[in-house]
C-alpha cells in the first residue's frame, strides 16, 4: 500500500496549469479515509489480503520475517470449483523481488476465476497458519469486438407507445428493437437502468442511483406480469400518465406499485413458482438488504410522512445488521418478497428484451450503461457504507465547462475496503449492470484510475485526485467481461491522460469519442478517418446539445431560461457557437458530408457508432441540462413518436447505416 494514500502530489488542470493540493485538503482526506491513517506504518503482513493476477503471472510476493528464513512453507490453492491443490516450498530456494520479498510460485494453468489460498509454515509437530488471501485470476483483456457496426441509444423511460403507462417499459423497448433491427442496427444503447427513488425533482436521474446493484421498478411491463388482473387499475389514470407532456414519476411509480402489490398476493396464491424461489436464493445477502431497506423506506415515511431520507430513520434502522432491521424485516417479510418479486420481473423482462435484439439480428442486443456515482442517501450506502468514505465528495476540478469546479455531492469509493474483501461488490456490480446485455458502458471511466475527492466544507477548487487501484479493478472488469460475454466501453472523455486511455486500450476497453470534442488545437474539427478505431463514436450525449439543438443554440437558450448563465455569458457562448458551427460546417464539406453530421459520424472507422434517438428524430431538447434542477424538466423528456410511429424512420436509417459500411 503507498503511504500517500492514494493521494496525487500534485494534478494539472484543462488549461495547462499545475496545482498541489494545500495541507488541509490532505489533511482532511487522510481523516476521512479513518483514524490513524496519516500515522498507519507500512503494512507489515506477510500475505496481503488480495491478489489480482493475469492468467499468466508466475508466483505473488510473500514477506519472510528473517527468524524464519530457512523454513519452509506449505501453498494450499483453493480453487473457486471446489478443487483443492498442495505444494510445498522452501524458502532459501524462492527467488526476491525487487522489494526484497520471496516470489511465491503459482501453480501453472492458472484459471481464471476467484479462489482463495493459504500459506502454512511447515513447523511441527503441525502447521501454522501463515495467512490466507483471495486470488483473482483474470484475463488480460475485456471480450473482443470486430468490425464496425452501428446502433441507436434511447432513454427507455421517454419510449411512448399506444399502449405505456406514463414512460417507456420493457415491452415498448422490444417494439423499437424490431424496428432498429430490420434498419441494421446492431444494439440498443440504454440510460442505466438501476434503481432510483421516482421523487422530482431531485431523484429521478439515472446518475444518480439509490442502487448500482438492482433496477428501475416502473421498467417494468405490468401487464404481463403474473398474477396481473386488468380490474385492477384506472385506465383513465393510466391514459392521463400516457398523454401528460413529461414522465411523471412519482404517479407512474405509484400506479405500478400497486397493480404490482395486487399481482404479487395473487401470485403467491396460485403458489409462487420455482423460477421466482431459485431467483431469491441466487440474490443473495445483496438482494436481502436491498429488499429490507425498500420495505424500510416505505414504512418509514408511512409511519411519518416527512421522512424520506434513511439518515432521518430512528437510529436502530440506519445499520443494516442491527436486531430492529431484522425483526422489522420480519414482520414485514411479506413486502420484502415483494420487493424481491418486482427486481425478478426486471430480470426476466430484461433478459427477453435482449434475447428479441439477438433473435431479430443484433449483433449485441442491449448496451446497458454503468452510473459513476450512488447517491449517498439511497440503499447502496444504507447497505454497504463500509465501501465508501465519508467526510469528502466526487467532483472535478475548476475547467473551461465549470470554471469554480464541480461538487457532485456523492461519497468516493474506499479502495482499501474493496481490496480487502477480494472486489467482491465491484464484481457484482459490474455483472448486475452488465447482465442480460452485450455491451457496457462505463460512466467516467477514469474512476479506475484517480477520482477528485472535495473534503466537507471545501469548495470544488480545493480538493485532490486520489488514485484507485486501476490494474485490479481492470483485471477484474475484464474477467466478467470474457466471462458473461459483453464488450466493455469506456467514457474516457474530459482531462484524461493519454497513459490511461493508453491502458485502456490494452486492457480490451474501447474508448468514447464525440463530434463536438474530437477537434484540433486551432478549434477545427477532425476528419473522419483521423478517429480512433477502438472506440465507440457519438455525435452527443444526454447532457449535450443534440445535433439539432447545436445548429440552433437550443442549450444556450436553455441555459438563459434556466437562470445559469447570465447577459454576458450567453453572449460569449453564442459566439463562440457561431464559430463552432463554421467550423462543423466546413469539416462536413471537406468530408464529403456536407449538412449531414450523422454520416460523418458513420464514416469514421470506430468499431462502434451510437446514434442518439433525438439525433435520428431531429429533436432540439437534451435530456438533462447540467448544474439544473427544478429549472429544467431533466430525465424526463418524452420521444417526439411513438414506437408505433417509428417505421417511416425504418428506411432512412437502413440507408445511412448501409452507405456506412456498417451493417
Amino acid at each position: 500500500m503507498d503511504q500517500d494514500f492514494g493521494i496525487e502530489p500534485e494534478y494539472t488542470d484543462t488549461w495547462g496549469r499545475r496545482h498541489t493540493p494545500s495541507e488541509e485538503t490532505r489533511r482532511l482526506i487522510l481523516a476521512a479515509l479513518g483514524p490513524g491513517a496519516a500515522d498507519k506504518p507500512p503494512d507489515q503482513s506477510l500475505l496481503d489480503g488480495t491478489f489480482v493476477v493475469r492468467d499468466d503471472a508466475e508466483w505473488i510476493p510473500l514477506r519472510v520475517p528473517e527468524e524464519r528464513a530457512g523454513f519452509s512453507v506449505k501453498f494450499e490453492m483453493h480453487w473457486e470449483d471446489g478443487d483443492i491443490e498442495h505444494y510445498s516450498h522452501c524458502l532459501p530456494e524462492l527467488k526476491r523481488a525487487e522489494d526484497g520479498r520471496a516470489q511465491l510460485p503459482l501453480p501453472r494453468n492458472l484459471r481464471l476465476g476467484y479462489h482463495r489460498i493459504r500459506v502454512c509454515w511447515m513447523a511441527q509437530p503441525k502447521l501454522e497458519v501463515l495467512g490466507e488471501a483471495h486470488l483473482i485470476v483474470c484475463p488480460k483483456r475485456a471480450r473482443a469486438f470486430s468490425g464496425r457496426t452501428a446502433g441507436v441509444a434511447l432513454s427507455l423511460y421517454g419510449l411512448r407507445s399506444a399502449r405505456d403507462w406514463g414512460c417507456g417499459d420493457l415491452t415498448d423497448l422490444c417494439s423499437a428493437i424490431d424496428v432498429f433491427a430490420r434498419a441494421g442496427a446492431h444494439f440498443v444503447a440504454l440510460n442505466p437502468l438501476h434503481a432510483i427513488a421516482n421523487r422530482q425533482p431531485y431523484n429521478t436521474s439515472p446518475y444518480l442511483p439509490q442502487s448500482s446493484l438492482f433496477r428501475n421498478f416502473i421498467y417494468i411491463d405490468v401487464e404481463k406480469t403474473p398474477g396481473y388482473s386488468r380490474a385492477e387499475w384506472s385506465d383513465r389514470e393510466a391514459a392521463d400518465l400516457r398523454e401528460s407532456e413529461w414522465v411523471e414519476y412519482e404517479p407512474v411509480a405509484r400506479l405500478k406499485l400497486a397493480v404490482l402489490s395486487s399481482a404479487f398476493d395473487r401470485f403467491l396464491e396460485y403458489g409462487g413458482s420455482t423460477e421466482f424461489d431459485a431467483y431469491a436464493q441466487m440474490g443473495g445477502q445483496a438482494l436481502d438488504d436491498f429488499a429490507v431497506y425498500c420495505a424500510l423506506d416505505e414504512e418509514m415515511h408511512r409511519r411519518d410522512a416527512k421522512v424520506w431520507l434513511w439518515t432521518e430513520w430512528p437510529e436502530e434502522y440506519r445499520d443494516p445488521g442491527s436486531d430492529a432491521v431484522k425483526e422489522l424485516a420480519r414482520e414485514h417479510r411479506a413486502r420484502v418478497l415483494f420487493f424481491k418479486f418486482l427486481q425478478w420481473l426486471l430480470d426476466r423482462q430484461i433478459a427477453q428484451a435482449h434475447a428479441h435484439a439477438k433473435a431479430r439480428g443484433m449483433k449485441i442486443g442491449l448496451y446497458h450503461d454503468l452510473a459513476l456515482a450512488t447517491d449517498r442517501f439511497g440503499a447502496d450506502l444504507w447497505a454497504h457504507r463500509a465501501f465508501y468514505v465519508s467526510g469528502c465528495h466526487v467532483g472535478a476540478p475548476p475547467d473551461d465547462f465549470a470554471p469554480n469546479g464541480q461538487d457532485w455531492g456523492f461519497p468516493p469509493p474506499n479502495r482499501e475496503a474493496h481490496r480487502a474483501d477480494g472486489y467482491r461488490l465491484f464484481a457484482h456490480t459490474i455483472r448486475n449492470s452488465a447482465r442480460h446485455g452485450g455491451a457496457l458502458r462505463i460512466d467516467h471511466v477514469m474512476r479506475f484510475f484517480r477520482l477528485y475527492w472535495i473534503p466537507d466544507g471545501k469548495s470544488a477548487a480545493e480538493g485532490a485526485y486520489v488514485r484507485d487501484y486501476a490494474e485490479d479493478l481492470l483485471g477484474v472488469l475484464a474477467l466478467e467481461s470474457q466471462r458473461n460475454g459483453f464488450i466493455v466501453v469506456g467514457e474516457d472523455l474530459g482531462t484524461v491522460t493519454g497513459e490511461v486511455r493508453w491502458r485502456l486500450a490494452e486492457a480490451g476497453i474501447l474508448g468514447y469519442r464525440l463530434l463536438w470534442f474530437e477537434r484540433n488545437g486551432d478549434g477545427s474539427f477532425r476528419a473522419p478517418g483521423e478517429y480512433a478505431q477502438q472506440a465507440a463514436v457519438s455525435t452527443t450525449t444526454h447532457d449535450l446539445a443534440t445535433l439539432a439543438g447545436f445548429f440552433t443554440g437550443q442549450d444556450i437558450e436553455a441555459r438563459r431560461a434556466a437562470g445559469l448563465i447570465g447577459d454576458e455569458a450567453y453572449a460569449a457562448q453564442w459566439e463562440a457557437r457561431r464559430r463552432e458551427v463554421d467550423n462543423l460546417n466546413r469539416a462536413l464539406e471537406g468530408a464529403g458530408f456536407a449538412s449531414d453530421p450523422l454520416a460523418f459520424v458513420l464514416a469514421t472507422p470506430c468499431s462502434l457508432a451510437v446514434i442518439n434517438q433525438e439525433d435520428l428524430t431531429g429533436e432540439v431538447d437534451q435530456q438533462n441540462l447540467p448544474a439544473s434542477t427544478w429549472q429544467y424538466p431533466n430525465w424526463r423528456r418524452k420521444m417526439r413518436f411513438t414506437v408505433e410511429e417509428l417505421g417511416p424512420l425504418e428506411e432512412n436509417l437502413r440507408s445511412r447505416i448501409e452507405r456506412s459500411g456498417r451493417m
